[in-house]
């Protein structure tokens, strides 16, 4: 199933995507669903569950704020990449990599929600 959308884009970037379309010799529209569905990673379900940031408290939004991995997953992710370096892992390392890595950015993305919502709120003060 497919849901159509129209949006606007600036004139480089349509021009861009026009030109690398021509390239490889496909339509506009492919290149950009393509493109958006490799730049947006996959997102847990029971992540939907939680409260949109906008909404939490000032002391949840900075508890958000020092959010971090747990330190097992943290280790672990650490060790699978090291591995993947050495050009070792296995298939359930990959799988095991990939689910603790989008762990990992879902839990950077939140953190770095809430340090938005805590400069906007005057929580705390903007990084120069």
């Amino acid at each position: 199933m497919s849901t159509q959308i129209t949006i606007t884009l600036p004139d480089e970037v349509y021009q861009r995507a026009e030109r690398f379309a021509r390239l490889a010799n496909r339509d506009i529209a492919s290149v950009l669903a393509d493109t958006i569905q490799l730049s947006i990673p996959p997102i847990r379900a029971d992540i939907l569950d939680l409260e949109p940031v906008s909404t939490l408290s000032d002391q949840q939004v900075l508890a958000l704020t020092e959010l971090q991995m747990e330190s097992e997953q943290d280790a672990r992710l650490s060790e699978l990449l090291d591995r993947q370096q050495a050009g070792l892992l296995i298939e359930d390392e990959r799988l095991e990599l990939q689910t603790l890595m989008q762990i990992y950015q879902e839990g950077l993305l939140r953190k770095a929600t809430a340090l938005s919502e805590a400069v906007k709120r005057g929580l705390i003060e903007a990084l120069n």
